[in-house]
C-alpha cells in the first residue's frame, strides 16, 4: 500500500490552493497513483496519530510526505515511528517543502535549509542521471512555467544519486532529485510542488512520482541482525 501524507492546511485556508487541488494535494497525488494501478491511502495531520497508526505504517510500502506550515505540529513519537519503518525497509518520498519536515531532517542529520523566492520563476529540471529508473519516460528536462524558487546551498548530505538539477530564471540552481538509503529503506527527495501552483497536474511531475514509488518499494529481505554474533566457522578447527 502507498500512503500519501499531507498536512492539509493550505487547502483549508487559501482559496487559490483549494481551487487548484479541490481534493487536497494528497487527493491529487492519490488519484495519480490509483490511475497507475497502486493501492493507496491518504493520511493528514489532524487525524488521530496524524493518520499514521501502527496498523497503517506496518501496511505501508512507500510513504509520500508533503508539509509546509505545520512541521512543528507533527508529534515526535510519530516521527520516530516513521523513521523506524524507513530503517526497516519502507520507502519514503519527500516532496517540495517537506525538506523542512521533522522526518526528513532526522533522516538527513542536517538543517536541510535553502534559499527560496516566490516570484513566478520558470523552473527547468535537467535530468542528470538519464539511466536511472526514476527518470524513465522523461526527456532531457522537465519545464515548469511557474514555480517557487529553491536555491543552493541546500544543506543536505551528498545524495547517493542525483537525478535532477534545477535551473531557475533568477539564475539559481538546485539539487532537485536526490536519493538516499537509510537502513533498509530508500528515500527520494523531489523539489517541485509549491501549493499555489498546479505542479502536481504536470504530466512529467506525475511520471516522476510514479517512477519514484516503484523505485522506493521495499525489496523482499529481512533487516540485518546486529549485535554480538557467533562465528560462522570454527576458528580452532584444523
Amino acid at each position: 500500500m502507498i500512503t500519501i501524507w499531507n498536512e492539509n492546511r493550505h487547502e483549508k485556508i487559501n482559496s487559490t490552493v483549494a481551487e487548484i487541488y479541490p481534493t487536497g494535494i494528497h487527493g491529487c497525488i492519490e488519484s495519480i497513483l490509483k490511475n497507475a494501478g497502486f493501492e493507496t491511502k491518504t493520511a493528514t495531520l489532524d487525524e488521530p496519530e496524524h493518520g499514521l497508526t501502527d496498523e497503517v505504517l506496518n501496511k505501508t510500502e512507500v510513504l509520500i510526505w508533503w508539509g509546509h506550515i505545520a512541521h512543528g505540529e507533527v508529534k515526535d513519537e510519530i516521527v520516530q515511528k516513521v523513521q523506524q519503518r524507513v530503517l526497516d525497509g519502507m520507502g519514503l518520498i519527500v516532496l517540495h517543502s517537506g525538506h523542512f519536515s521533522k522526518i526528513f531532517k532526522l533522516l538527513m542529520g542536517t538543517s536541510c535549509d535553502l534559499k527560496w523566492r516566490e516570484a513566478d520563476d520558470k523552473e527547468r529540471l535537467w535530468v542528470v542521471a538519464p539511466g536511472h529508473p526514476i527518470a524513465e519516460g522523461i526527456g532531457e528536462y522537465i519545464e515548469i512555467e511557474k514555480e517557487e524558487m529553491y536555491g543552493e546551498h541546500f544543506d543536505i548530505p551528498a545524495p547517493d544519486e542525483l537525478i535532477f538539477t534545477s535551473w531557475f530564471t533568477g539564475g539559481e540552481v538546485f539539487r532537485s532529485g536526490c536519493t538516499y538509503t537509510r537502513g533498509n529503506g530508500k528515500i527520494f527527495y523531489f523539489r517541485p510542488g509549491h501549493e499555489t501552483y498546479p505542479t502536481y497536474h504536470h504530466k512529467d511531475v506525475q511520471q516522476v512520482i510514479i517512477n519514484a514509488v516503484k523505485w522506493a518499494k521495499p525489496v523482499a529481505r529481512n533487516r540485518p541482525v546486529y549485535g554480538n554474533s557467533q562465528p560462522l566457522e570454527n576458528p580452532t578447527a584444523n
